[in-house]
């Protein structure tokens, strides 16, 4: 009998419908092994054991008629866990960082409140990077984010430890958010899908400013299917928001995704990096050949094109990735920062209204011409990254944080660009390096066509076979199989959910 965590999040939920799981079963299984791995990968800042299973007991005993009504949707009971970025009422969150070491909201975010309505569990919050500020997640405030197949590499950042705990079995699937990608980058490192919504499609109150629409809550997940399905949780609209969404597609994503059915689609594929002139490893350049291939013969259209935005352009981001490092820090406690973080709220200080101003500007100016320059494609195909994998502590080692921001816009100088777009991308994993370790591409769309992607993106996962790999640590510890629960079937509960379902 397969092991809970071998199964994906849509597999435990139908489990738990057919009375063959309890969450509390699945709730167990997954406490045991954060408590034996989390510390390893460095996926959890903070485990919320006694909260989880209370809410699993009590989703446990909802009669089957009543919890349908309540929590719809295909995630009832399947536990997950919420970024260190993301606040959560009556829970510490640190956002990465000392000076928040003890901070705890008196509110949900709404991504966390939606995901509790949809009947998920959290288990805790993950190890993010401070204040979100960098690719990698190496704080303070808990063991660094290490990817599961090479202990010695970073799980990335700023949702290094989601990443971590979905690649190592600690969590079926994470939720996560993406400012410049934050989803998509971890998720190429630990051979998981990211994925970065259309902007507005998901809601980031009810607090914060907007980051001028670059970030966005996002699934970490397995599979597209999973993470399909974790969107339509999040996905659902909030008055108030400053970005309109676009209309779900019918069925939701979820059904997009299990379609795996795109149509003939268009789609143009480069590999030069938009924001650093930096050479490409070939194992990049080998998975976006082996996806091309893949695509083609599908029936896909696959043409090579120009980058759509230059190097050139980098100075604008820049001025923007500083000004967004201005998180509100009380004064005492700013000391307690790291120095890369410092040094991005300096140079962010020193930045004019008008400045950021004209910046912006100029910098939705280059957005329009890129985008009337793929205008004709459905979708978009690059590498996530500039290379597999970084080892931890690889961006720090020179102990100059102007040297750590520039090998970080070196290594990943495909995925921001998207952020600034607001189109929704996600990056499925294709293909292995040399060492046999994960490598990602980036599929894009066009704003509002998440349903083309995440159908694009299933039938790449579909042929390019890598969702059945896993690290060496998803193997170790945890014994607990699939088996019918007393707890479910005592007084005929399993069969009476079985009939309410169908």
């Amino acid at each position: 009998m397969p092991q809970i965590h071998e199964l994906t999040a849509l597999e435990q939920a139908g489990a738990i419908r057919r009375g063959e799981l309890c969450s509390l079963d699945v709730v167990e299984h997954y406490l045991a092994r954060i408590d034996a791995h989390s510390d390893t990968v460095g996926a959890f800042v903070t485990v919320t054991a006694d909260s989880a299973r209370e809410q699993a007991t009590a989703l446990d005993e909802t009669p089957p008629g009543v919890r349908h009504r309540h929590h719809p949707g295909p995630l009832y009971g399947v536990p997950l866990a919420i970024k260190d970025l993301t606040l959560t009422a009556g829970v510490r969150t640190t956002f990465g960082s000392a000076a928040f070491a003890d901070y705890v909201p008196t509110v949900d975010a709404d991504v966390v409140r939606l995901l509790r309505a949809a009947g998920t569990i959290s288990l805790g919050k993950t190890t993010a990077a401070e204040l979100g500020c960098s690719l990698y997640s190496e704080g303070l405030v808990a063991p660094p984010a290490r990817n599961p197949w090479d202990l010695d590499c970073t799980a990335g950042g700023s949702s290094g430890g989601a990443a971590a705990a979905v690649a190592a079995g600690l969590v079926p699937f994470a939720q996560g958010s993406d400012g410049g990608g934050s989803c998509r980058i971890p998720a190429a490192i630990c051979g998981l899908v990211g994925y970065k919504p259309t902007r507005g499609l998901v809601s980031g109150g009810p607090l914060g400013g907007g980051g001028f629409g670059l970030p966005s809550h996002g699934p970490i997940a397995r599979t597209v299917a999973d993470a399909a399905a974790l969107l339509d949780a999040m996905a659902v609209p909030v008055p108030g928001e400053p970005y309109l969404p676009p209309p779900a597609p019918p069925g939701g994503y979820l059904a997009a995704a299990r379609r795996a059915d795109p149509g003939r689609l268009r789609i143009g594929r480069f590999t030069t990096p938009m924001l650093a002139d930096e050479p490409v490893h070939p194992d990049c350049v080998a998975a976006v050949d082996r996806a091309t291939a893949l695509l083609a013969d599908a029936g896909h259209e696959v043409v090579e094109i120009p980058a759509p935005l230059r190097p050139d352009l980098w100075p604008l981001f820049e001025t923007i990735w500083y000004v967004l490092a201005l998180t509100p820090v009380p004064p005492e406690r700013q000391a307690q920062l790291l120095p890369l973080t410092r040094l991005l709220r300096e140079r962010g200080g020193a930045i004019s209204a008008a400045t950021l101003v004209a910046t912006l500007a100029e910098l939705q100016v280059q957005v329009r011409l890129a985008m009337h320059a793929v205008a004709g494609l459905d979708l978009l195909l690059c590498p996530t990254l500039s290379r597999p994998q970084a080892p931890v502590g690889w961006f720090t080692e020179t102990g100059d944080p102007a040297q750590d921001f520039e090998r970080q816009r070196r290594f990943s100088p495909y995925c921001a660009v998207f952020n600034v777009t607001g189109q929704p991308s996600v990056s499925v994993p294709v293909a292995q390096s040399a060492a046999g370790q994960p490598v990602g591409v980036l599929l894009t769309g066009q704003g509002g066509a998440d349903a083309t992607v995440l159908a694009a993106a299933a039938q790449l996962e579909e042929r390019a076979g890598q969702a059945g790999r896993h690290p060496e640590i998803w193997r170790a510890g945890g014994s607990a199989t699939v088996k019918a629960s007393e707890r479910v079937r005592a007084g005929g509960a399993a069969r009476s959910e079985a009939a309410d379902v169908r």
